[in-house]
């Protein structure tokens, strides 16, 4: 927090806030300041400074934002540092009814607090809003119609076929509406993979649109496989409104609806004012409120949707206290095994009598899990085609049993991967034993693979590859109904990886006449989850809870995470995979050779040359870099910087920066403040409380977390933080409020 004592040093920082929402404080056309009214009767359809006789009582405030047509959009009240601007909410009041202005800012130049007075209470926003976003706002309000008046339709088209809407898909979109309609401002959302938690969402966001509820749409996601199908949903059910994927690097095109990945948006937020956009959607969303996600939602006050298939079980608390829900329960819900009952996704089965390569214990050297160590100690190449020839032989036999349609044998298989080297060996003894497909039988599919999007269209829309061999790249946003066969070839300890990685053979495909998938599971993956065809796993609620049958990985069960393997090991791991041979590269080495490529390249390389004079790059142009520095002799690409860098954000533009001395890539330190602001806007504290919690991220910052005990030893005994916590937030409060600083700030956490 700001030492700033008096007004005017809040007024410092409130001007330029001002200027970084667009606003000129020195132009009288757009800020007015010290304006005073007087009068019997209100203004409201006469700008500011308009003469008034009768003068009945005064009226003051600090700042009046104005239209282009000179008409008062907000008046602004400045506070001193140490005081919370909420309190100043009915001493502004009485001027923004007497003017006119239908917003109200509340700031101390630390927290602005945003206040619709006639919709809403107060709530603390990222930034001032833009001339553009109030009169936007303005305009909704004006247009704005119940959604109730706007149907829900009864199908759609999507990617060229008719699809009916389900009744839980209308059981959700009547939810959302209602949630509008009560004026919740957040919503979560939890849906199975392949019961259409993108098309709903899009359906309801047309909805919005149609009603005058929503102008401009964000649509956040982790991966460039779900922004794909993101853009392709929103331009096939809303082809009305302008859309479009913002890339690093790319200009803003102000269309209503923004697709983006939020390792891009953590580094374009601050080019949007909080006001930017009326709904924000977070796909996959239990990802994204953790550290530098946290920051890319907060800044947006808009109506939050959070979709995700992770079931209630394995959310995390603060997903739920982020979408304004009890813990456990998401505003609207639908099982997987209900799903399966109704139809509309398919049962599967566990291939019997195969090899399992483990039974007991996955940690190797203790608490260290190397994926090229635990390769190396579980598997090699009579393992490799072991698992291969049985997986092949068990695939043939019983596709035709699986989906009675399906012409070419065996039909579509995941192969999922220890390692990218893994994945390169099992793909040559796949196509090692059907020699007649001249190696196009099966394909490895990895971020360093010569255009994977390319490999992932010819596995959905052609008869070969017929596999697809994968680490990570295809668990989430992979969309191919006709898959038949999940090939589990490594471990795997997070329940929510292993229900995604199961639900990408849920999805029905009548015309191939799709009854079942099979899983063939060579770790007994599904016993250590107690997962069985008859009693579906999906967390305590069905199934067992994970840890039947084999020792806990490294951390226990409470620090199980989504990529299945612990967070330290992007600190830890010295080397990168690359290449689809997964090459392993000493991390160093590989950001020397990065720095040196692009250095090199900058001299004539128009592209990397555009980037080092800050112009923004077309679409085109991004892909095209992306593909340049992604060559085999380098494989340079977002998920290996990250890796090398050991970071979990960053995207390719800021790597390029960074290379060229153009920026620096922000410190741990640097991340954490930032996040802090963030996680201190979601908590809606005052600023007695916010200067305290400083207090602690600073000794966080200094030994890595926050512990209780610190309070009570100096240098923190010395400013009788124990007690003035207590007095602040309660006793459990204050170790509530302690534990979530550790969990959102300090908490390694997968890239």
């Amino acid at each position: 927090m700001g030492k700033h004592d008096s007004e005017a040093d809040a007024r410092i920082l409130i001007d330029a806030l001002l200027r970084q929402a667009g606003w000129d404080p020195a132009d009288k056309s757009q800020v007015r300041t010290e304006v005073s009214v007087s009068g019997p009767a209100p203004l409201r359809d006469a700008p500011v400074g308009t003469e008034v006789s009768e003068a009945e009582e005064s009226r003051r405030t600090d700042y009046v934002l104005l239209a282009a047509n000179g008409r008062p959009l907000a008046v602004t009240e400045a506070k001193r540092g140490r005081i919370d601007p909420y309190t100043a909410k009915e001493q502004v009041l009485p001027m923004a009814k007497y003017i006119g202005a239908p917003f109200i800012f509340l700031s101390n130049g630390d927290l602005t607090y945003f206040w619709d007075y006639e919709n809403d209470d107060a709530r603390i926003v990222s930034s001032f809003y833009s001339r553009r976003d109030l009169e936007r706002l303005i305009y909704l309000r004006k247009e704005a119609k119940a959604l109730a008046t706007v149907p829900i339709p009864d199908d759609f088209i999507r990617v060229g076929e008719v699809r009916i809407v389900r009744p839980y898909q209308k059981e959700v979109l009547r939810a959302l509406a209602h949630a509008v309609e009560l004026g919740k401002r957040r919503f979560l959302v939890e849906l199975p993979t392949g019961t259409g938690k993108t098309d709903v969402i899009c359906l309801h966001s047309k909805r919005m649109f149609q009603a005058g509820r929503a102008e401009r749409l964000l649509f956040l996601v982790d991966r460039e496989q779900l922004a794909e199908q993101a853009i392709a949903a929103l331009q096939d059910l809303c082809p009305e409104y302008s859309s479009y994927w913002l890339k690093a690097g790319m200009a803003i095109q102000h269309k209503q609806i923004t697709v983006c990945l939020l390792q891009t948006m953590i580094g374009l937020y601050p080019e949007f004012t909080s006001g930017y956009f009326d709904i924000v959607i977070a796909d996959e969303c239990h990802r994204s409120i953790y550290g530098a996600w946290q920051a890319a939602l907060t800044h947006f006050d808009a109506f939050h949707i959070g979709l995700t298939a992770t079931p209630a079980a394995y959310i995390d608390r603060n997903t739920y206290q982020f979408y304004q829900c009890k813990t456990g329960q998401p505003d609207f819900a639908f099982s997987m095994v209900k799903a399966i009952e109704e139809g509309h996704l398919v049962p599967y089965r566990f291939a019997k009598r195969i090899t399992h390569l483990i039974a007991e214990g996955t940690t190797i050297n203790g608490e260290s899990f190397d994926p090229a160590e635990f390769e190396r100690a579980w598997t090699n190449e009579d393992t490799n085609r072991k698992m291969m020839q049985e997986f092949d032989r068990l695939a043939w036999e019983s596709y035709k049993e699986l989906a009675p349609k399906q012409k070419e044998g065996p039909g579509k298989a995941i192969v999922f991967a220890i390692s990218k080297h893994h994945a390169a060996r099992l793909a040559y003894c796949l196509n090692q034993l059907h020699p007649e497909h001249d190696g196009r039988y099966a394909e490895v599919i990895t971020s360093d693979i010569q255009d994977a999007d390319a490999a992932i269209r010819r596995f959905k829309r052609e008869v070969y590859p017929m596999l697809a061999v994968s680490v990570d790249m295809l668990t989430t946003g992979f969309d191919c109904r006709e898959v038949l066969h999940i090939v589990l070839c490594r471990k795997i300890f997070s329940p929510i990886l292993y229900q995604q990685i199961r639900g990408r053979g849920t999805r029905t495909a009548p015309h191939i006449g799709k009854k079942r998938f099979m899983i063939y599971d060579f770790f007994r993956n599904h016993e250590y989850f107690n997962d069985s065809e008859t009693d579906i796993f999906e967390g305590p609620a069905g199934g067992v809870s994970p840890g039947g049958g084999g020792k806990q990985p490294p951390g226990g069960p409470t620090e199980l995470v989504e990529l299945g393997i612990q967070d330290d090991w992007l600190d830890s791991l010295t080397y990168v995979e690359v290449g689809p041979t997964g090459e392993r590269v000493d991390k160093k080495v590989y950001v020397t050779n990065w720095e040196d490529a692009v250095t090199e390249a900058a001299r004539n390389d128009p592209l990397i040359q555009k980037v080092k004079d800050g112009k923004p790059l077309t679409e085109a142009e991004e892909r095209a870099l992306a593909e340049t520095l992604n060559r085999p002799e380098n494989y340079f690409n977002e998920d290996n910087l990250r890796a090398a860098y050991r970071r979990a954000a960053g995207n390719l533009i800021e790597f390029v920066r960074h290379a060229l001395g153009l920026e620096k890539l922000k410190s741990k330190n640097e991340e954490v403040t930032e996040n802090f602001h963030a996680w201190l806007v979601s908590r809606n504290v005052t600023p007695e409380q916010a200067q305290y919690l400083a207090l602690l991220k600073n000794r966080g910052l200094a030994i890595g977390k926050v512990e209780l005990e610190d309070l009570f030893e100096p240098p923190l005994s010395i400013l009788n933080a124990a007690d003035v916590g207590i007095e602040l937030f309660g006793e459990q409060g204050l170790q509530d409020i302690v534990a979530d600083m550790n969990q959102s700030l300090f908490a390694k956490r997968a890239a």
